[in-house]
This record gives C-alpha cells, structure tokens and sequence, in this order.
C-alpha cells in the first residue's frame, strides 16, 4: 500500500531578508507538514514569522534554502509564472483587509479568480451565486464592498477564495479586523467547509479563540516552529 503524502510539506526552509548590511533571518530550519483535510492554525508573537511562513509555503515569497512542496510539487522548480499559475489553479486566499476590487460587487468580486482562469461567464457566475449564498450573503450579490459590512466582506473573500475548487486555503488573520460577533460567523464558516468538504486550510492568527478551532496549532518564536 503507498504512502500518502502530506499536502503541504516543509523542509529545512529558511528565508533571509537583505537590506545593505543587515541581514535578517525572517525564517530558520522549518520543518512542518500538513494532511489534506487539516485545519492547522499558525500562532506566535507579532514578528515572528507566521505571515512569512504562509508566503513562502504559498509561493508568493521565495526562499533561500531548504524545500516547499504542495501536493507534492516542489515550488522551487516552478517558475514565478508557473507558481502564479499554480495558485490560481490550486489555492485560496483570505487576508484580513479583504482585498476585494471596491468598483465590482459582491458576485463580480467572487467570480473573478474564475474569469481569470477562462472559465466561462456563465459558469464562473452560477458557481458565484451558489457560494454566495452557502456564505449567507445570496441577497447581498449586487452589492459592493462598501455597502457591506466588515464581516459581510470577509465572507465574500472566504467565497472568493473557494470559487475555484482549490486544494488549499490560506487565510492571514482572518479575523484581525472584525468584532467579535463578526469573527465568530467567519470562524464557523471555516470551520464548516473544513468539516463538510475537507478543505485544508492554513491560518495565520494571534486569537487564541481562533487557535483553539484548528485541528492542530503550529507555534512559532524568532522564525522558528516552538511546538
């Protein structure tokens, strides 16, 4: 019987940032893996790394030693389009301002990453409109981002960011922005496409209330994973 593979794998990574003389070392010897299905929460202090982690196992930051793989393609033998490409096929995206297009509204923003892909409008607007309302937000469609509110836009980005079926969701402080009323809804809407479709997710996060919903915590001190 073959062995499966985690979908996310770490080894040895560092990440060095460069500016004259200075020389930082944002990330040191990271070794970590995650199941597909998971739910694994990143904690540690502000400046710690959590954000340059999930970059770099995204591939939207190079490293500069050591091995990232996602479904077992190693990053560093893709090219910068090719990794653009591999995101857009293969991972979604949740940030904690949003990053939703302020001029379209709620079902342009969340069938955008499809359009993007050449997927049909027809298609990539029907497969909007259902998220849309899995999220809650069916009677909010035509709205845009500033008609909503803060926990209305981040439901549209959690939309967004499955639109396209990926294999991986990557969310940097979800909650950072929201009360707690509003993080709460987000949170169970994670928790619930983790539980009825097996979406791994990785989250990046200071909230303890956060941490404690994830499958797994992954915490992390000066660059390093501490537990």
């Amino acid at each position: 019987m073959r062995e499966t593979q985690p979908i996310i794998q770490a080894r040895h990574v560092k990440k060095i940032y460069r500016s004259g003389q200075l020389r930082v070392e944002a990330l040191h010897e990271i070794d970590m893996a995650v199941e597909e299905g998971e739910m694994v929460a990143i904690m540690g202090p502000s400046g710690c790394g959590k954000t340059t982690l999930l970059n770099c196992l995204a591939g939207l930051d190079t490293i500069d030693d050591g091995e990232i793989f996602i479904q077992g393609d190693n990053l560093r033998d893709l090219t910068d389009n090719e990794r653009t490409n591999y995101r857009a096929r293969y991972m979604g995206f949740v940030f904690q301002d949003f990053n939703l297009l302020p001029m379209l509204s709620a079902v342009e923003n969340v069938e955008l990453p499809m359009l993007v892909s050449s997927v049909p409008p027809r298609k990539a607007r029907k497969r909007a409109l259902e998220l849309l309302e899995q999220v809650g937000l069916a009677d909010r469609a035509r709205h845009r981002p500033a008609e909503l509110s803060g926990g209305q836009r981040q439901r549209v980005a959690i939309a967004r960011s499955l639109v396209n079926d990926p294999a991986i969701v990557w969310a940097d402080e979800p909650t950072g922005n929201l009360d707690s009323e509003a993080a709460a809804e987000v949170m169970d809407l994670l928790c619930h496409f983790n539980r009825t479709i097996g979406q791994t997710l990785v989250v990046v996060t200071h909230a303890p209330e956060v941490g404690q919903l994830a499958n797994r915590v992954i915490h992390m001190r000066d660059g390093q994973i501490v537990q």
